[in-house]
């Protein structure tokens, strides 16, 4: 029997999320930079060595597989990936093959998902105010997020949405956000920013806004009772009694989540992070192509999880961005 993947912390290694392109057709404020130079094709993974790839983490305990970019569904040939990865939902071998987007192509492909198995796609979606959406993501409509949303729930997918908290940006709309997801029956999480990526004439101090301060004010408007449930990622939960929605906090700088990390992130280039908030890594890419025995990837992947640190090193407590990385967030995958 494989031995799964332990953390030199003994944690479990069972959520896997993966960049399959660093492209895409938005260019979010705190994601990447208005004018991104983009990788070479002969840089990325292909689509046959994705499969191989999350096929071998799979087969080492990985049970929960979420797929990122850049945004991944403007990667051509993309549901060829999707369909290829279903058969791991089919043997039971993998529980759960979700997707996080900007929701433009979901009208397109809504129902495509579906049939691959996906069932939970989380939608980036800071604004409801069409031109402050177009402000924040540059390139982006609103409307088409709408409607890739509205196919999505009629596609049968399950909708959670995903707000950055913007300081100056978004935090009037508070109420309206909240309200508008527990009409349409979708669950809401809050991030705070990350401190990643030199964006060239984003202030990220100046971007911050403490979730501790948004929870106090939906607290003031409902009783909130905390929720015990973890989803494998880095949310706390809370539920709004009055309405039954529920609500996420992801909060890396005001209260680590670090202690119950199970997650690892692969790069649509083949490396692997095993902290969002710290530089390390190390190449799968290589040993990837440079070998097709699965026992010599294995050894790599088992290679780069006994590297797994604690924790971040995110801090803005002295009133500075340190524990800022390099690189984007559209590289890592979110």
């Amino acid at each position: 029997m494989t031995q799964p993947l332990i953390d030199p912390f003994a944690r479990a290694i069972e959520y896997l999320r993966v960049s399959v392109t660093d492209r895409c057709d938005f260019r979010c404020v705190y994601c990447m930079s208005e004018n991104m130079t983009f990788l070479p094709k002969k840089e990325l993974l292909s689509l046959e060595e994705l499969d191989r790839l999350c096929t071998a983490f799979v087969r080492l305990g990985v049970r929960k597989l979420r797929i990122t970019g850049g945004e991944p569904l403007v990667r051509r040939e993309i549901m060829t990936f999707f369909r290829s990865m279903s058969r791991h939902l089919d043997s039971g071998a993998l529980h759960e093959l979700a997707l996080t987007t900007n929701g433009s192509q979901l009208a397109r492909f809504a129902d495509d998902l579906y049939a691959a198995g996906v069932r939970r796609v989380n939608v980036s979606l800071d604004t409801l105010d069409e031109t402050k959406f177009a402000d924040i993501t540059r390139w982006g409509r609103l409307p088409q997020v709408l409607k890739g949303i509205d196919a999505a729930q009629k596609a049968g997918l399950r909708v959670k949405i995903n707000t950055v908290a913007l300081k100056g940006f978004n935090e009037d709309e508070l109420e309206q956000l909240t309200d508008w997801c527990a009409s349409r029956d979708m669950d809401l999480t809050f991030i705070e920013v990350m401190p990643m990526g030199d964006l060239g004439n984003e202030d990220r101090f100046g971007q911050y806004w403490s979730l501790k301060d948004l929870r106090a004010r939906l607290a003031a408007r409902s009783e909130l009772t905390d929720l015990p449930e973890k989803t494998g990622g880095p949310a706390r939960y809370v539920r709004v009694e009055n309405t039954g929605q529920k609500i996420g906090f992801i909060t890396p700088l005001s209260h680590n989540f670090c202690e119950s990390c199970n997650r690892v992130r692969i790069t649509c280039t083949g490396e692997i992070y095993t902290c969002l908030g710290q530089e390390g890594h190390s190449d799968l890419r290589a040993p990837l192509r440079a070998s097709e025995a699965d026992v010599d990837l294995e050894n790599a992947i088992r290679a780069a999880i006994a590297l797994k640190p604690k924790g971040h090193d995110f801090d803005y407590s002295r009133q500075q961005v340190d524990g800022q990385v390099s690189r984007h967030m559209s590289h890592t995958g979110g």
